[in-house]
């Protein structure tokens, strides 16, 4: 292992390292976000889960009333394609929040 000022690296910062080199090499350098833009990100995630479980439930309380396997597909294939919905859009404020990084 490597000695830093701090002691010896672990495996991971020593990993961590050498991915954030291979990114530098290619171009590819992130700038920390802010603090303010941690609490917007965590704001942007926190309603995204909540918005996800809301349609988890939702999803949950019309699978009770479908006795039809086709109806119940549809159904299935509706959810997913809302909470993939829900999942691009975090991602998306998310990324605006960071000022289009990533």
């Amino acid at each position: 292992m490597l000695t830093g000022v701090d002691g010896p690296k672990s495996a991971y910062e020593l990993a961590m390292e050498r991915l954030r080199q291979r990114d530098a090499e290619a171009g590819d350098v992130r700038e920390s976000v802010t603090g303010e833009q941690k609490a917007e990100i965590a704001e942007v995630r926190n309603r995204a889960e909540a918005r996800i479980a809301e349609l988890k439930i939702l999803h949950q309380s019309k699978v009770l009333a479908i006795f039809d396997p086709d109806a119940r597909a549809l159904l299935d294939a509706e959810f997913r394609r809302d909470i993939q919905r829900a999942e691009e859009d975090r991602e998306a404020k998310i990324a605006r929040i960071r000022g289009g990084q990533g």
